[in-house]
C-alpha cells in the first residue's frame, strides 16, 4: 500500500501534522512545541527527523497534494478515533502504527504535543473521514421499547399525534408580542380541532372517541410544542367543553358539544374570582332565577367578585360561569350556567365587561382576562343541570339532597383537568431534562490536568445526582398519571371521592417536582439554559403557574389529607376507637420491627433495594401522620376548639400527610405496573428506576425517619450512598432514558440538545 512509504517514526506524526497545518495558521509557538518534541524523540532516525523538520517551516507550508496525501493515509488506516481516550490523537497515532508495524509503543512525545498545544477532538474531528467514537451513552436499552411501555394501549394514538405535530404551524419560535402570540396559538388550536383532537374525550355522537386517557397523553405532548398551546387547548376542550360534557345533559351536548370540539364555539371556564381564589364554594357571583321571565340573571355583586384569570376570555363567545344559584330566595350552592359573552361580530353582550390580564410570567399565548357580569340574563335551559335543575314551574330539584355532597360531586369534574395539568407539568420537566441531559452528554468542562480532553458534564457524580433522580421520577409519575386517568375514566366507578383525593395530592407533588426540575435543568445548562433559543426559559415561565391553577397546591394537599382522614374516620366509626387504635398499632406502631436495631441498622443492598422495605417505609410514614394528626385534631375538639380552628392548628401537619400519601401512591402504582412488563430486561430496568425513586424520596425525608427511630444514622448514610451509586449506575443509559420519553426530534430543536 502507498502508506508503507512512511517509516513508523514518520507515520505516527502524520495525524498531528495534518491537524496543525489544516487551518494554515501554524504559529511560531506551535512550531517550537512540535520541534522540541521531535528533538526529544529517540525513536526517530536522522532521515525521519529531516522529513518532519521540513514541514515545520512557516515560509514553506506543505502543498495541497501533500495535505491530501496525509488525509488519505489517515483514512486508509480504517482506525476509529475514540473521543473519550485520555490522549485521543496520540492514541490514534499509536493505533495507526499498530495497523502496519509489529511494534507500536505509545509515544509520550506525541502526548506532550497534544497537551502543550491543547489539541482536542472538537478541533479536528471534522477533518478526518473516520468514525469518531464518542461513547457518551450505551445502546444496551432501546428507547423505542421504553417509550412504547409508557404509551401502552395509547401507542397508536400518541404516535399519530406526534407525527401530526410535524405540521409547520407547530414549529417553535420566540414570540414576545402577546397579541401575535395569542392569535398564532388560536390558529394552532383550530388546526387541532379540525383534525379531531379537541373532541377526543367526547362521546362518538359529538365527534369524539370517548378516549380521556389518549386525550391526556396528547395533552402532555402539546407541552413539547408550547405551553400556551397546551393550556389554550385544555381550556377550550377540557374545561369549557368538559363542563358541558360532565355537568350538562343531552340537550346541552346536542346543542354545544360538537361545535365546541370543532372550535366553532370558543369558550372559557369562569370559576375563579379575584377575591376568593381557590375557595370555589365561596364565590360571590350570583345566578338568580326570575320565575316571571323564566330566565337566570348572572350578576357580579362586588368589586372583587369578578371572574379572574380566565383563559380564552378574549377570544371566547361563551362562558361556563360558576355562580351561587338562587331560586325562590334560597341559595342552592354553586352551579354552572352557560352565558353568551359575545355575539357573532365578537361584540360583548350587554352587561358583560372583560379586561385583559396583560403580560404574565409565562403562557403569554393564552388570553387570560377578568370578567364582570351586570344583570346578564340567560334562558333557564342554560343551567348545566346534571346535578341540579329548575323545573318549568320554577322549583329547584336535585337527586343529591345533601348540598355538600352535591357541591363536591360537581367539583369532581375538575379531576380530569387536574390530571392533565400534572401531565403538562410532567411534559415540561421531561423536555427540560432531555435538553439538559443531551447538553451534558456533549458539553465538557474541567479535567484532572492529565487528560488532554475535558470531562463530559454527565460524567461528574454531582451532575448525575442533579439530573438522574429527576429522570427516574418522570417515569414513576408518567406511569402513575396514566393509571389514575384510566381509573377516573372508568364508567363503572361511580364514586369518585377516592380518586379526587389521589389526584389532589398527585397534582401537587408533580407540579412542584416539575418546577424544581426545570430550575435544576436551567442551572445545569449554565448560561446556555438561560437563552430563550434553548427553550428551558419558556418552560420555566409556563410551568410555574401550574402550582396554583386548577387548585393551589397547598390547598389541594390539605384536600388530599382530609380525604385520608375521612377514610380513617370511617374506620373509626365502624370499628370503634379501641379497634382503630389496635389497627393503627398493627400498621404503624410496629415497634418490634421498626425500632429493633437489626431493622434500623440494616444496610444490606438486598434490603435497601427491596420494594418490601420501600413500601413499608412509605406506609409507615403515611399511617404515622394519619394517626398523629387525627389525635391532635381530636384533642383540640375535646378541649372545645371548633373543628375548623382545629384543622387550622394542624395545617402544616396536614400538608406533610398529603405529601406522604401522594409519594406512597405514586411508588406503589409504579411498582405494581413494573411487574406487568413482560420483557425481563426492561422490567429489571424499571425496577432499578423504582428503587432509585424510592431511596431518593426516603433520603429527602431522612430527618423525619431519624426522628421516629425508623432508621439509624448508619442506615441514613447508606441510603444516601445508594442514591449516588444508582445514579452512577444509570449514567451509561441516561441518554436512552431521556430518549425513552418519546419527545419527537421536531419538538426538541434547542441548539444545545442537538
Amino acid at each position: 500500500m502507498e502508506i508503507q512509504k512512511y517509516t513508523a517514526g514518520v507515520l505516527q506524526y502524520i495525524p498531528f501534522f495534518y491537524v496543525i497545518w489544516s487551518d494554515d495558521l501554524l504559529s511560531y509557538s506551535e512550531v517550537s512545541v512540535v520541534k522540541k518534541a521531535i528533538e526529544q524523540d529517540k525513536t526517530l532516525t536522522k532521515k525521519d527527523y529531516s522529513y518532519l523538520l521540513k514541514y515545520l517551516d512557516k515560509k514553506a507550508p506543505p502543498t495541497y497534494a501533500a495535505l491530501k496525501h496525509w488525509k488519505k493515509t489517515i483514512s486508509n488506516a480504517n482506525i476509529k478515533l475514540v473521543e473519550s481516550d485520555t490522549y485521543p490523537l496520540a492514541t490514534f497515532s499509536q493505533k495507526m502504527i499498530c495497523h502496519h508495524f509489529a511494534e507500536c509503543p505509545f509515544n509520550p512525545n506525541l502526548k506532550d504535543i497534544e497537551i502543550n498545544l491543547g489539541i482536542q477532538p472538537n478541533h479536528y474531528n471534522h477533518l478526518f473521514e473516520i468514525e469518531i467514537v464518542k461513547e457518551a451513552t450505551s445502546n444496551y436499552y432501546n428507547p423505542a421499547e421504553i417509550d412504547t411501555i409508557l404509551k401502552g394501549d395509547q401507542t397508536i394514538v400518541i404516535d399519530a399525534f406526534r407525527d401530526f405535530l410535524k405540521d409547520p404551524i407547530f414549529k417553535w419560535d420566540i414570540k414576545r408580542d402577546k397579541e401575535a402570540f395569542r392569535n398564532h396559538v388560536l390558529e394552532q388550536v383550530k388546526v387541532l380541532a379540525k383534525e379531531g383532537y379537541g373532541a377526543m374525550s367526547y362521546d362518538t355522537p359529538y365527534g369524539g372517541s370517548n378516549n380521556m386517557v389518549g386525550y391526556a397523553g396528547i395533552f402532555e405532548n402539546l407541552m413539547y410544542v408550547d405551553g400556551s398551546l397546551a393550556i389554550k387547548f385544555g381550556v377550550q376542550f377540557g374545561l369549557f367543553g368538559g363542563s358541558i360534557q360532565k355537568l350538562g345533559t343531552k340537550k346541552h351536548h346536542d346543542t354545544y358539544l360538537t361545535e365546541t370540539g370543532k372550535a366553532n364555539i370558543l369558550g372559557c371556564f369562569a370559576m375563579t374570582e379575584t377575591g376568593h381564589g381557590s375557595n370555589v364554594r365561596g364565590v360571590k357571583t350570583t345566578a338568580t332565577y326570575d320565575k316571571e321571565k323564566d330566565s337566570i340573571i348572572i350578576h357580579t355583586p362586588g368589586e372583587n367578585d369578578n371572574k379572574e384569570y380566565i383563559g380564552n376570555a378574549l377570544h371566547s363567545t361563551m362562558a361556563s360561569v360558576f355562580a351561587q344559584l338562587i331560586v325562590d330566595g334560597k341559595n342552592h350552592g354553586v352551579h354552572a350556567i352557560l352565558v353568551t359573552i359575545r355575539d357573532e361580530n365578537h361584540t360583548l353582550t350587554p352587561g358583560v365587561t372583560i379586561e385583559d390580564n396583560g403580560y404574565k410570567l409565562g403562557l403569554n399565548g393564552v388570553d387570560n382576562g377578568k370578567i364582570w357580569f351586570h344583570q346578564v340574563r340567560v334562558p333557564r335551559e342554560n343551567l348545566l343541570n346534571k346535578y341540579g335543575d329548575i323545573s318549568p314551574e320554577g322549583t329547584y330539584y336535585s337527586e343529591i339532597k345533601n348540598p355538600n355532597k352535591r357541591f363536591f360531586t360537581m367539583l369532581g369534574t375538575l379531576v380530569g383537568g387536574r390530571i392533565c395539568v400534572a401531565r403538562a407539568g410532567l411534559g415540561g420537566a421531561k423536555k427540560s431534562l432531555a435538553i439538559a441531559v443531551k447538553h451534558a452528554l456533549k458539553r465538557r468542562q474541567f479535567n484532572d490536568s492529565i487528560k488532554i480532553q475535558e470531562d463530559l458534564l454527565m460524567d461528574y457524580p454531582s451532575h448525575q445526582l442533579r439530573l438522574t433522580p429527576a429522570v427516574v421520577s418522570c417515569y414513576v409519575y408518567d406511569v402513575t398519571l396514566t393509571h389514575i386517568m384510566k381509573v377516573y375514566s372508568d364508567p363503572k366507578i361511580k364514586d369518585k371521592r377516592k380518586i379526587e383525593t389521589q389526584v389532589a395530592g398527585l397534582k401537587s407533588i408533580i407540579t412542584w417536582f416539575a418546577n424544581d426540575t426545570i430550575q435544576e435543568c436551567r442551572e445545569a445548562c449554565g448560561g446556555k439554559g438561560y437563552l430563550l433559543e434553548n427553550q428551558i426559559a419558556d418552560l420555566k415561565g409556563d410551568v410555574d403557574i401550574f402550582t396554583t391553577f386548577e387548585g393551589d397546591n397547598h390547598v389541594l394537599l390539605q384536600l388530599a389529607a382530609k380525604g385520608v382522614l375521612s377514610d380513617f374516620k370511617s374506620e373509626f366509626n365502624s370499628a370503634g376507637f379501641t379497634a382503630v387504635l389496635k389497627l393503627l398499632g398493627e400498621r404503624i406502631g410496629d415497634k418490634l420491627n421498626t425500632i429493633n436495631p437489626v431493622y434500623t441498622n440494616n444496610v444490606d443492598t438486598e434490603h435497601l433495594y427491596s420494594a418490601k422495605f420501600h413500601r413499608h417505609a412509605f406506609d409507615y410514614r403515611t399511617r404515622r401522620f394519619t394517626y398523629t394528626v387525627a389525635m391532635r385534631i381530636r384533642d383540640y375538639v375535646k378541649k372545645g376548639v371548633p373543628s375548623y380552628q382545629a384543622f387550622l392548628k394542624v395545617q402544616t401537619h396536614l400538608l406533610a400527610l398529603g405529601k406522604a400519601y401522594s409519594v406512597e401512591l405514586a411508588y406503589n402504582t409504579f411498582v405494581d405496573f413494573t411487574e406487568t412488563i413482560i420483557d425481563e430486561k426492561n422490567r429489571l430496568l424499571f425496577r432499578k428506576i423504582g428503587t432509585l425513586y424510592a431511596l431518593h424520596e426516603l433520603r429527602k425525608d431522612a430527618s423525619w425517619y431519624l426522628e421516629q427511630g425508623y432508621i439509624s444514622g448508619t442506615k441514613s448514610k447508606a441510603i444516601r450512598q445508594r442514591v449516588e451509586r444508582l445514579s452512577t449506575e444509570l449514567r451509561p443509559h441516561i441518554g436512552v432514558l431521556v430518549d425513552g420519553f418519546g419527545i419527537p426530534d421536531h419538538c426538541l430543536e434547542a441548539p444545545i440538545a442537538n
